[in-house]
């Protein structure tokens, strides 16, 4: 199964990736947890760039997250499945979309086509987003990055996207609030999988 966590930055979606691939593992199922951009030698190359790096074109952003996604797919995510792993995945191409597509206006299928060929036609079988209030989630940041230091207002365009995409694709996306504790996340995160698997 391929499960993803989304959500603004301070959301905890995170934590419920750590977590949700602990429970996996102590059923002892196979499990890969990995992140975006990130998970392969060149994710992180293009992390670095994306999150510490200067401003840069909106659609150069979106081509960089592509491209990190589709290494990400091709060495690490279709290998997994391949096998009959789980893999658990902090940020997929959701992230893309809410961000790019949607609060920065490059428009939801612009940005999804642009990602479709390096999915090789894996997305998530459930993807978690953890809304949480713009000020509440700024307030759990520690120094912020390129993307968080745009502000609240930007957040809450971020967290608003992700409503929409939940609204576009409920089959896929189950949204929880990012506000609950972590433990209960946690168990309503399992709990929704158990109907899906």
């Amino acid at each position: 199964m391929f499960v993803s966590f989304e959500g603004v930055d301070g959301s905890g979606k995170s934590t419920q990736a750590r977590l949700l691939a602990g429970h996996v593992d102590r059923a002892g199922r196979d499990v890969v947890l990995t992140r975006e951009p990130g998970g392969t030698a060149l994710g992180e190359a293009i992390r670095e760039l994306l999150l510490t790096g200067e401003a840069m074109a909106p659609w150069a952003e979106a081509a960089l997250f592509a491209a990190a996604r589709a290494e990400l797919v091709a060495d690490v995510i279709a290998p997994a499945l391949d096998r009959g792993a789980w893999v658990v995945c902090d940020r997929f191409v959701d992230s893309s979309l809410a961000y790019q597509g949607l609060a920065r206006g490059l428009g939801v299928d612009e940005v999804l086509e642009l990602n479709l060929p390096g999915l090789a036609g894996r997305l998530p079988d459930r993807t978690f987003v953890l809304l949480l209030d713009a000020e509440m989630a700024a307030a759990r940041l520690g120094a912020p990055d390129r993307i968080e230091r745009e502000g609240d207002a930007f957040r809450a365009r971020v967290n608003e996207a992700y409503a929409q995409l939940a609204r576009r694709f409920p089959e896929r996306i189950a949204t929880l609030d990012g506000g609950r504790p972590v433990d209960e996340l946690a168990a309503a995160v399992r709990e929704d999988l158990e109907t899906h698997v």
